[in-house]
């Protein structure tokens, strides 16, 4: 398969190519050429199976021609080795778990796999690879995890200091080996644009292998899809549905579209959002106004510039008319999220987490004008790694599963920086 970039389709680069630079040499983001539509009979096969098989069977769709099957279905099975239940929360309303994998976040699909193609297509290289990964939290956890210990691999996670939570930052913060963690004075807004000035930096890139391990990089986002074909597997057969996604930096609800274009067959997506608001306004105005971002207590979210939102108008040709007929908007305060999230624990004995909690909120405020739909909310994280804001609104402490408990009492290793890209230049430049 081909990729093209977001500002030049006329490009063609092949999937190796395009996963070691990450980002287009114009700046752009990768997109496929083509995208493969299942057959009825795909469908079929995958209705009723689990998650590690409906990935089998769709990296082969997306990836088949590229590596070989059978080590292509090696790595997808080592990859996605965990589920992503579907649990009812009320009538016509449920939660896909995407927290069961090894760092507790939907980001382990992403990541994992990423991790292992990367290792796949550099086993014969003689050079070091450093990745690059800025993080509001879940990202950070989910690649370093994924390629820790890996050999000719560095990895380099960069976040916003004080803007991610202590459970969070310490599970990538306390690592070491091929993990190092850098703690910008900013935003994540910050961190993000450091990693995409140092893509465009010919001079580094010339002394150095750089590849980026964020959703900007395609076998991140990609791999996504898988669990949005496994939500709909999960329901009754001949159900009408819709998705509503917690939204940070769109690489998740991109997944969510790329599944449709290969066939999923979802009613509308709902971008559910706390104060940063960028995407919401925009499907309401038509106007695309990118802003610094707010922190709040859905920090994953807490971004005023989503690289991959580029992705999503470049599938509906950057027209507002017809994106705004499959997307929707909805954004909620940190006041309202607590109030959803107590509400919710109250009345079903659902305990969300706060972006999960706008996901539920988004889904039930559709459900009441389209009572004929289900409603699938994404339930990105475990609620126990936002245990502070959590513990707050139930007035009770939250039992830390084992793999999280494990890094409670480490300590950080952190290098501090600042926002200027020449002081990240320097450093990249000591590794």
């Amino acid at each position: 398969m081909f990729y093209y970039s977001t500002k030049n389709k006329d490009l063609r680069i092949g999937l190796k190519e395009a996963l070691l630079k990450g980002l287009a040499p114009d700046g752009g983001l990768f997109m496929p050429v083509s995208l493969p539509v299942l057959r009825r009979s795909t469908l079929e096969e995958l209705h009723g199976t689990d998650l590690s098989n409906i990935a089998a069977i769709l990296s082969r769709e997306l990836f088949g021609e590229d590596i070989p099957h059978k080590e292509l279905e090696v790595l997808t099975r080592e990859a996605i080795s965990f589920d992503t239940p579907l649990v009812k929360v009320e009538d016509g309303v449920f939660a896909l778990e995407l927290f069961h994998g090894p760092t507790l976040a939907f980001k382990d699909v992403g990541a994992r796999f990423l991790a292992r193609l990367l290792g796949y297509f550099t086993k014969e290289l003689d050079q070091e690879i450093h990745v690059l990964v800025a993080t509001s939290g879940d990202t950070g956890s989910a690649v370093a995890n994924g390629f820790l210990g890996v050999e000719g691999i560095k990895v380099h996670v960069l976040y916003p200091s004080g803007l991610v939570t202590p459970l969070q930052e310490k599970q990538f913060s306390t690592l070491g080996e091929n993990i190092s963690a850098l703690e910008v004075a900013g935003s994540f807004d910050d961190c993000q644009h450091l990693v995409k000035q140092a893509f465009m930096d010919k001079e580094l890139n010339g002394k150095m292998t750089l590849t980026s391990a964020n959703s900007i990089n395609l076998a991140r986002f990609l791999p996504q899809a898988f669990y949005y074909f496994r939500a709909w597997a999960q329901l009754e057969e001949g159900s009408d549905f819709f998705f509503s996604v917690p939204s940070g930096n769109y690489g998740n609800m991109t997944a969510g579209f790329i599944a449709r274009e290969m066939g999923l067959p979802v009613h509308t997506f709902l971008s559910a959002n706390n104060i940063n608001d960028v995407v919401p306004s925009y499907l309401l105005t038509g106007s695309y106004k990118p802003r610094p971002s707010s922190p709040t207590i859905a920090n994953a979210m807490d971004v005023g510039d989503p690289s991959n939102f580029v992705r999503i108008l470049d599938l509906f040709d950057n027209k507002h008319d017809r994106l705004s007929r499959h997307m929707e908007g909805y954004s909620y305060s940190d006041t309202e999220i607590r109030e959803i999230l107590g509400r919710v624990y109250k009345q079903s004995g659902y305990l969300c987490d706060p972006h999960g909690a706008t996901g539920y909120e988004a889904a039930r405020a559709y459900r009441e004008k389209n009572p004929a739909l289900q409603g699938i909310f994404l339930e990105t994280a475990h609620p126990a790694k936002f245990r502070e804001s959590v513990e707050e609104v139930l007035g009770k402490k939250l039992d830390l599963p084992d793999r999280l408990a494990v890094f409670a009492g480490r300590e950080k290793q952190s290098i501090p920086m600042g926002s200027a890209y020449e002081e990240f230049r320097e450093y990249l430049s000591r590794v």
